[in-house]
């Protein structure tokens, strides 16, 4: 199978997304920084990560978390400056760790001054940078939310999230005959709003930046129903990437992988919505998740519980059609949480984190983990903060030692951006780090293992040996020319024994990691083939090299 073209660097990668604000306070005004990233890029580099996602760090006035953005080219002040970013760079690339920035193409905040002039009644340079209907007191339109009697145009304009997000206008692939506001993609107000998300792209690239998560890459272009003209724009910027910037990669969050490949991206995430659900595998439900609940078919379905009520079948049935398909374009890569997501710890203990992070960091694609997952911080219940609404209690402050605010500023409790996990047994870098058999010492063993194993990293072959109905546990192959490698995973709290029958194993030649697993092989020579039994305890996981 061919393989996609990425930068060496990406193929081995594991990143580690950074919420900004949560990360490390380096001036002890409540908020993290750019400066407290670059005070703690060496326990990033000690734990095995390469490369960074950070979060949008742009001047916003925050009505979103930063994903309202009022200024593209400018460092929001409360994280630094952008020669504080040019020093980030600079010192992650000393220790091998490439960053990658958070770009919002889709919208913009209504304090940009791209909106304040588009509101204006008279016409100018960027009335039509954001889609406006022709009235104020029309009808609004099917399919799409807007928001009238704002500014003195007479028009309505239309959102992509929450009112302070104004769509910028890239087109529309299909134009409705009864909406003349509609707009096609070659359009020349479309093609100048496309040509200025390139000039922001490159002013970022220019400066170091090893690439860009693209925030909603999927829905730019409007009545775009196949995503073929979204494919299109993005084909486009990949290919001036590729001439002008070959070590720099694009990331999508696009809820269906099989088309954010193809559009040029190197990468795009695997998500509890749209295809192929990781909610299957991982989401246990918590506070704005019942959506995903119900696509699981039961609170307790996902694969990744005690209980044995998952079903791994269902998600794999999906992954395997899109993992054959996408092969030849890219990567589909699985994230242990983000900001959007509750915390991968909730219900669950260390010792079944230990589990899923040995599937994270054992499947095809490149890992992302996010912040604080790799000690297990606990999702906190907390009130809305920055539109975080649910999201919020997933984006605390990391916990670094037993200090005053966990570690992560000296400031007084009541001025930090969220409070830490009050809970006085909370996790922590300083204590994970004594003891050999933490959950933060398990990921790192992880992280270096994948890493030394070629086999393990975005392009080596996946098999799946065994996933039955409702069954456990989930064993799996990974492969390249020089080696195959096998990961077998039983999150439930009783032990099981599988036998299983394949052409591509021959022999069990080293244990690389795990515990709690036994193997016994044995040759049937009527089949030519070698059989295993696998004894499983309760929640255990092992990763062997096989011949």
């Amino acid at each position: 199978m061919k393989k996609p073209y990425a930068p060496e660097w990406f193929k081995r990668a594991v990143f580690y997304e950074i919420y900004p604000q949560s990360f490390s306070d380096s001036n002890n005004d409540g908020i993290g920084d750019l400066p407290g990233i670059t005070k703690n890029l060496d326990y990033i580099a000690e734990s095995g990560f390469t490369a960074l996602w950070l979060n949008p760090c742009f001047v916003s006035p925050f009505h979103d978390g930063g994903y309202d953005v009022a200024d593209y080219y400018q460092i929001a002040p409360r994280y630094g400056t952008n020669n504080d970013l040019k020093t980030l760079v600079k010192e992650a690339l000393k220790r091998n760790i490439n960053i990658i920035l958070d770009l919002v193409p889709g919208h913009t905040s209504i304090q940009h001054p791209w909106f304040t002039e588009s509101c204006r009644a008279e016409k100018n340079r960027y009335t039509d940078r954001y889609i406006w209907t022709d009235e104020a007191f029309g009808p609004s339109p099917k399919d799409f939310k807007t928001v009238n009697g704002y500014g003195e145009r007479d028009g309505q304009y239309v959102t992509n999230f929450f009112y302070c997000q104004p769509a910028l206008n890239f087109g529309f692939a299909h134009i409705d005959k009864n909406c003349t506001w509609q707009k096609p993609s070659d359009h020349p107000e479309a093609l100048a709003t496309r040509n200025e998300i390139k000039k922001i792209m490159r002013f970022w690239l220019d400066m170091g930046i090893s690439g860009f998560r693209v925030d909603m890459a999927h829905s730019c272009i409007k009545n775009d129903k196949n995503f073929k003209k979204n494919m299109e724009l993005w084909q486009e910027i990949r290919s001036m990437m590729d001439n002008d910037y070959k070590n720099a990669v694009l990331i999508a969050e696009w809820p269906h992988p099989q088309f954010a490949l193809k559009a040029g991206f190197h990468s795009a995430f695997i998500l509890p919505w749209g295809e192929p659900q990781s909610s299957r595998l991982f989401y246990q439900g918590g506070p704005g998740w019942e959506r995903y609940e119900k696509m699981s078919g039961s609170r307790n379905a996902c694969f990744f519980n005690s209980t044995g009520s998952g079903d791994a079948s269902i998600f794999f049935e999906q992954y395997l059609k899109l993992y054959r398909k996408t092969q030849k374009y890219g990567y589909m890569s699985f994230v242990s949480g983000n900001h959007d997501l509750h915390r991968l710890a909730m219900n669950r203990t260390p010792e079944d984190l230990q589990i899923i992070f040995a599937f994270l960091l054992t499947m095809p694609g490149v890992p992302f983990i996010y912040y604080g997952d790799e000690i297990g911080m606990k999702y906190i219940n907390l009130p809305s903060k920055e539109g975080g609404y649910f999201r919020t209690g997933a984006r605390t402050p990391m916990q670094w030692n037993t200090k005053k605010n966990a570690g992560f500023s000296c400031c007084t409790p009541e001025n930090l951006y969220l409070p830490v996990d009050p809970d006085s047994s909370r996790p922590c870098v300083q204590e994970q780090k004594k003891n050999r058999k933490s959950l933060l010492n398990t990921v790192m063993e992880l992280v270096n293992l994948r890493k030394k194993h070629q086999a393990l990293q975005a392009d080596g072959e996946f098999h799946l040996l065994y996933c039955g109905q409702n069954k456990s546990p989930l064993v799996y192959m990974r492969e390249d020319n020089n080696e195959k490698i096998m990961t077998v995973l039983n999150p439930l709290s009783r032990a099981v024994t599988i036998k299983i029958s394949d052409k591509k194993i021959f022999d069990i030649r080293e244990v690389l990691a795990g515990k709690g697993i036994e193997i016994f092989s044995f040759s049937d020579k009527r089949a030519a083939r070698r059989s295993l039994t696998i004894d499983c305890a309760a929640k255990a996981w092992g990763i062997v090299r096989i011949v």
